[in-house]
């Protein structure tokens, strides 16, 4: 729970608990807080108790963890129903963030990149637009439309 506070910052905190509640009422107040987390604890295991037995035995295997996005997710994209795992084998993140970066520079170095090499060119250019140039304006026969003329 408190992975992240240091010796230093321990001490420190004693010393204002003591400071603040006075050596006679802090061992009180340790108990009052250490009872009223336990009195959590235990509404809160009662009330995912009460959920599970709820849901049915459909939802046996139900996580509270699952309802954060993320964890769902996470799950979700590890079972190997769906085929996933062969699709993101074969994604490499690494490799297409380099070609965006080299598509925005103008730069041509996704030979010097390793791993496979991309398989289909939609142009003699790689399909890569140069973001540098201006776009030339379309030519158009027509007059420009003068709102004032009419």
């Amino acid at each position: 729970m408190f992975n992240d506070i240091g010796p230093l910052e321990l001490v420190t905190l004693i010393v204002l608990a003591v400071l603040v509640f006075g050596p006679d009422k802090l061992p009180k107040f340790i108990q009052d807080v250490s009872r009223t987390l336990r009195k959590i604890r235990e509404f809160s295991d009662n009330a995912k108790h009460d959920i599970r037995s709820e849901l049915g035995p459909e939802f046996k295997d139900f996580e509270f963890e699952d309802l954060n996005p993320k964890a769902f997710l996470r799950k979700q994209l590890d079972n190997d129903d769906l085929g996933l795992k062969d699709i993101r084998g074969t994604f490499d993140l690494r490799r297409e963030m380099a070609e965006l970066t080299d598509s925005v520079n103008g730069h041509d170095t996704a030979s010097a990149l390793p791993g496979p090499a991309p398989t289909s060119a939609p142009s003699a250019s790689g399909g890569r637009v140069d973001m540098t140039k201006k776009p030339e304006p379309a030519k158009d026969d027509r007059p420009p439309f003068d709102a004032d003329a009419t």
